[in-house]
């Protein structure tokens, strides 16, 4: 089975150990907390009025709300994840040793926050699943710059710097606060409706405005779902399908049974993402105010200063959901970006999965849930390091590819049938593990046979569970 031992060090092109986390209340968090550099080129100044409540008549509505709420949380923890896999890794790539120990030191708070946007999405997923609907791990693919969320709320692939930081604050800003997007973001104009239906048979878009805004809505329409008909007529999935384990470390991750657990997982999230009614120095806008003014901070002492590799998002082959983007013209380049397209699709399914589960037992769950972590902690984000290297290709020069983290259809990902699920995940790490190993061959690519060796004790993972199940009795497996 898979057990957490100590991941061995990767020699070409990877990380090495993620720093130790910062403590807040210490003197290596990000410094002063002050207003006065991270509001440049914003506008930031009380709300005169309070952001209209959300209409939610109806469980139609609340799961296309809860749909959006995890989309959200998906495309914010990919947004993270994308800047942290931008940063640069060793003194080689011209950073001082202070340098380098700050750029690690704002690492590990992207980490701490990614883990806690993965437990949102946990939580948001339980929700649904509470209310009778399936988990939604579906979004649009990158950049989301459209209508498919309200005016001004939009998605994009940033390298780490200024202009990430302030689109991370914008999306993470609490509720009240008037805060500008980052340069280069702008609302999309909204098309209204030619007529209004008074009571609408299928959900419509909501006009929230921030996250813990979208939220409070969801709460509230559980709120007025109760009043209405009782508990027992709105939470009627089953809670034994939800995700509660202890394996990704999350004591917080619990079973939404009842207004009073669905109201907890909500204050959890809001409390983490933007503060608790008010008090964002802790929570994720607090963060990254703090990493803004350190950054501010090294670039004013070392104008030339900049933590990230020359990353943009590229593609292999653009996904039909994305009007424009850059291409990959290396070919070596495109057969690792095209491996951690799959290895994020491998990911997608296990989780789904996870979330869809029925019939398993609960050392399969475990394993699942392993896998799952295992994939995102030791390969993905050394997998990511390598891909940020190479480059593009003579028509980018100096540019090199940023992983896109690419969605297929979402039946790619989702797997209902318990037998056949297990089938599909373990042959899709077997040709993860053949690809790593035939790109292991080639020169500056020799760290990823230690992650083919990962993938391939997956794969044993999996299988030893389809074995056991084929030699069981019948009626037994």
């Amino acid at each position: 089975m898979l057990t957490d031992h100590p991941r061995p060090q990767l020699q070409d092109h990877v990380p090495g150990p993620v720093p130790t986390r910062i403590n807040l209340e210490s003197s290596d968090r990000p410094r002063r907390l002050s207003k006065q550099n991270w509001t440049e080129g914003c506008s930031l100044k009380p709300a005169k009025t309070a952001e209209s409540p959300l209409k939610i008549e109806s469980r139609e509505e609340l799961v296309f709300l809860l749909g959006e709420a995890c989309e959200i949380e998906h495309g914010l923890m990919c947004e993270y994840l994308y800047a942290q896999f931008s940063l640069k890794r060793t003194a080689d790539e011209g950073l001082t040793p202070e340098q380098l120990t700050r750029v690690q030191a704002w690492e590990s708070v992207l980490v701490d926050v990614i883990k806690q946007e993965m437990l949102h999405l946990a939580l948001a997923s339980n929700i649904l699943t509470a209310i009778g609907a399936a988990p939604h791990f579906e979004r649009p693919n990158f950049p989301v710059l459209s209508r498919w969320y309200p005016p001004g709320v939009q998605i994009a692939l940033l390298p780490f710097g200024e202009r990430a930081l302030r689109h991370f604050m914008y999306l993470e800003r609490p509720e009240g606060m008037t805060l500008h997007d980052a340069e280069g973001f702008g609302a999309v104009p909204d098309i209204q409706p030619m007529t209004i239906v008074d009571r609408p048979v299928v959900a419509v878009a909501e006009p929230w405005q921030t996250v813990g805004h979208l939220y409070r809505g969801i709460e509230a329409g559980l709120v007025q779902l109760c009043d209405r008909g009782g508990e027992d007529s709105v939470f009627i999935g089953p809670p034994s399908a939800q995700a509660v384990t202890e394996i990704f470390e999350w004591k917080e991750l619990t079973a939404v049974t009842d207004l009073a657990s669905a109201s907890s997982a909500i204050e959890l999230i809001v409390e983490q993402g933007e503060g608790a009614r008010g008090d964002w120095v802790k929570a994720h806008f607090g963060k990254f105010v703090g990493i803004l003014e350190d950054f501010l901070a090294m670039q004013a002492a070392d104008p030339d200063f900049n933590p990230a590799r020359p990353v943009e998002p590229a593609y292999v082959r653009l996904p039909p959901d994305v009007e424009s983007g850059t291409l990959i013209e290396d070919a070596l380049t495109a057969r690792v970006a095209d491996l951690c397209n799959g290895l994020y699709e491998v990911i997608l399914q296990v989780l789904s999965r996870y979330y869809v589960h029925h019939g398993e037992t609960p050392a399969e769950l475990e394993t699942l849930a392993k896998t799952a972590k295992h994939l995102m902690n030791w390969v993905q984000r050394a997998l990511a390091s390598v891909l940020t290297i190479l480059p593009i290709g003579p028509s980018h020069p100096g540019r090199t590819a940023g992983p896109t983290l690419e969605v297929v259809r979402p039946a790619y990902f989702v797997l209902p049938h318990r037998e056949a699920a297990w089938k599909i995940i373990n042959e899709r790490l077997v040709i993860l593990t053949e690809t790593c190993n035939a790109l292991a061959q080639e020169p500056g690519l020799s760290a990823l046979g230690e992650l083919a060796g990962d993938l391939r004790s997956m794969a044993g993972d999996v299988r030893k569970h389809l074995d056991e199940r084929g030699s069981a009795p019948p009626g037994r497996s």
